[in-house]
């Protein structure tokens, strides 16, 4: 029990940072997609964003991983693999970020995006700022410092926000007479209104310079060295790792760099592709509530299991956690997808919210590659990460299949049919391939009840209109009720242990005093 507790201790201190930073993140959602009315003045933004977290996995080159298992091995090493990932990573960013700057242009032109060559230097800036910073972070972890690495993420949310309704908001409204009249001059110096959306990224980058400061410390001992054995030693099992994340990553980004070029003109009547592909992202965000759990216990987990690796009851340990991690996912999709009424009306504009259809399919296809990543354990502690390279370019292909032969048929639906079937069909690979190289007893039939038993359920709900928020809200409320109600009835053995030790916590009442 004890194992079970640090784990989900980390992953609740992770969580803090990432589910806190992630609603943050959302309060951006509703300030952007109102202050630019029309799709398609965020659909840059979308897309941008997608590139940047292709090249961020490109940068790190899988070395975040290649650390924690070489510290795991001889911690006493630490500071010299900290000097030997981060100098490797730092000569790949250089070089790869001057090309960028350099060429700017002529890749703005390529996107088809002319006048965007500053947001592409901005977006190649903050790549580069998220590279270099991916290994100290990673050191926080395996050095146990939870509660720093929590203050630094959050701390960079509250001033990207913080730069996003300066920048959105404020500035635009002294400009318009608002409030603050007396700070127009001052404004019409330093903001430039022409330059949008671009605002976006110059909050996130501004944000993220701050980090220089804030992880100063996790910088410690580092040397820049280049020792080609360590480096070749370090290579060779990150590769494949780099390779896997690279395959995620176009797993998760091919439908926003598909959508608008291989949706037809007109296929939304009254719409361009870039209004499509702004709707989509902007919806794809409200999909990304399950990631707050599978972020914040892949963070907690990767250093959890590794250090491990070795323990006879490993296998035992990860099945438990898988099927919990499963009840926890299906838990959020439910509750997200039987709340969209409410929840579209909170976070988008009315432009966007014509897209909300593919949120369920997307929290699912999530909630897939969750498990997959969970399960994905047994490829990387017996060190045979080709298969995990393997089954993420096998998924990676079906994704890139499905949006190119479903766009032109099913719109941004196609694009999350594609992302679904390609999660599922990653999960179950890892699962047939973990049951042959290392046997872990999960519980299968419970999951795949849990998961049926709520997609039927929203299915069910989307047969039920109800046009009046204020009935239909309750009434989806009592629904998600009598769901865990029906989880907590069949995991009643499960969690006895639990309401025991809750009980026994209890102060005992206070007894009657004696008069003296």
């Amino acid at each position: 029990m004890s194992t079970f507790k640090k784990l989900a201790s980390d992953t609740a201190l992770y969580g803090i940072s990432t589910i806190l930073g992630r609603m943050l993140n959302y309060v951006l959602v509703p300030i952007q997609t109102y202050a630019f009315a029309r799709p398609k003045e965020l659909s840059s933004n979308v897309e941008f964003y997608s590139y940047i977290a292709l090249l961020l996995v490109i940068y790190t080159l899988g070395l975040e991983t290649a650390f924690f298992r070489f510290s795991a091995r001889k911690p006493e090493t630490t500071a010299v693999v900290f000097s030997n990932t981060l100098s490797m990573v730092i000569v790949i960013t250089t070089v790869a970020t001057v090309l960028l700057l350099w060429f700017a242009p002529e890749i703005a032109v390529w996107l088809n995006y002319p006048n965007q060559a500053t947001f592409i230097r901005w977006s190649a800036l903050i790549v580069a700022i998220d590279a270099v910073m991916a290994i100290p972070f990673a050191r926080l972890r395996v050095e146990n410092k939870a509660r720093q690495f929590v203050v630094a993420r959050m701390l960079n949310i509250a001033i990207v926000v913080a730069l996003n309704v300066l920048f959105l908001i404020v500035c635009p409204d002294i400009l318009n007479g608002k409030y603050l009249s007396a700070l127009q001059p001052l404004v019409r110096s330093v903001y430039d209104p022409s330059i949008g959306p671009g605002y976006i990224f110059l909050a996130n980058l501004l944000g993220n310079l701050c980090y220089f400061v804030l992880l100063r410390g996790a910088f410690r001992g580092f040397r820049f060295r280049l020792n080609w054995g360590d480096i070749r030693i370090l290579y060779v099992y990150a590769f494949p790792i780099m390779l896997t994340g690279l395959a995620n990553v176009v797993n998760n980004l091919t439908d926003r760099l598909f959508l608008r070029h291989y949706l037809p003109d007109d296929f939304y009547p009254g719409l361009t592709n870039e209004d499509a592909l702004g709707i989509y992202g902007n919806c794809f965000k409200l999909s990304v509530f399950m990631a707050l759990v599978t972020t914040s216990f892949r963070l907690a987990a990767d250093p959890f299991f590794f250090t491990r690796a070795e323990d006879k009851n490993a296998p035992d340990l990860l099945a438990r956690v898988t099927k919990w991690f499963t009840i926890v996912c299906v838990f959020i999709w439910v509750g997200v997808s039987l709340n969209l009424d409410i929840l579209g009306k909170i976070m988008l504009a009315p432009a966007y919210r014509r897209g909300l259809d593919v949120v369920p399919l997307l929290l699912l296809g999530n909630l897939f590659l969750g498990v997959y990543q969970n399960i994905a354990f047994w490829f990387k502690l017996t060190d045979k990460t080709k298969f995990g390279t393997l089954i993420t370019g096998i998924g990676a292909a079906i994704t890139i299949l499905g949006n190119i032969l479903l766009i032109p048929v099913m719109g941004y639906m196609g694009c999350a049919v594609a992302f679904l079937t390609s999660s599922f069909v990653m999960m179950a690979i890892c699962y047939g391939l973990g049951r042959k190289y290392y046997p872990v007893p999960y519980e299968v039939g419970s999951a795949v009840a849990y998961v049926l038993g709520a997609g039927l359920l929203i299915y069910a709900s989307l047969w039920i209109d109800i046009p009046n928020l204020w009935m239909a809200v309750p009434f989806h409320l009592v629904l998600f009720g009598l769901f865990t109600a029906v989880i907590i009835f069949l995991e009643r053995d499960s969690l006895q242990p639990l309401i025991a030790r809750f009980r026994q916590r209890k102060p005992a009442p206070a007894g009657p005093t004696e008069l003296k």
